[in-house]
């Protein structure tokens, strides 16, 4: 899909990887970027239209399909994290909240959006996922169970919108330093370093982009002898 003259809908837009998108979609040429947050107050960014939207209400992303009718390419970037595990107390109180956004947050835009992206031409859905799609140690347990959900809808929104001519790329990521990530002392991407990835595989028409080297290494690692997502180590 071409970025110049698209008109594009990013979700958690007032911040970390959502902003770096807006960012870069308008140096990029995009017509228009609508970008959209909890609260749209938050989007500062000059020459974005600051959109209201939660993705876990209906009525909000009703209300969007209505302003932005115009889109050819929806973000769904927008996302929490807890840490914890599935023992925990609080497990599933945490676990729907997560799910709420992480998970039913992308079906529920991706299906409202369809219909805008097959009236505007097929244009293109963008998935932001993560390296913990494909391994859940515990730490972050309903993270990574939502974006392995996340990860299986994106591919099977791919078959379903193939009809309509709609790309549907997956972005898949290790560690960004954006807000999500504070406090972990690992390597980091940067967000632009990120967005720039996705966009230029977004251009080139792929399916999925592994974005960093970690990632990498760790979808590489899923076909080892003894893959990635089971135990490692002594003892294993």
């Amino acid at each position: 899909m071409k970025i110049e003259n698209s008109v594009v809908l990013i979700t958690g837009a007032n911040r970390g990887i959502g902003l770096a998108f807006a960012r870069a979609l308008l140096a990029r040429g995009a017509r228009k970027v609508y970008a959209a947050a909890r609260n749209p107050e938050s989007v500062t960014l000059p020459g974005v239209e600051a959109l209201q939207l939660d993705v876990t209400q209906p009525e909000e992303i009703a209300a969007a399909v209505q302003r932005a009718s115009d889109v050819t390419l929806v973000i769904n970037n927008a996302g929490i994290a807890q840490p914890g595990g599935f023992l925990a107390l609080d497990s599933e109180t945490v676990t729907r909240r997560i799910f709420d956004t992480n998970f039913f947050g992308v079906l529920n835009m991706s299906k409202a959006f369809a219909p805008v992206l097959k009236t505007n031409g097929g244009g293109a859905l963008l998935n932001v996922l993560s390296v913990a799609s494909w391994v859940n140690g515990g730490e972050l347990a309903a993270y990574s169970a939502s974006k392995s959900a996340a990860w299986s809808l994106t591919n099977a929104l791919r078959h379903e919108l193939a009809a309509q001519k709609t790309q549907v790329l997956g972005l898949h990521m290790a560690y960004v330093d954006t807000d999500l990530t504070r406090g972990f002392e690992v390597p980091k991407s940067s967000a632009e370093e990120i967005v720039q990835r996705a966009l230029d595989a977004l251009e080139a028409g792929a399916d999925e982009v592994l974005a960093d080297v970690l990632t990498q290494q760790i979808r590489q690692g899923l076909t080892a002898p003894r893959p990635v997502y089971l135990p490692q180590g002594n003892g294993a």
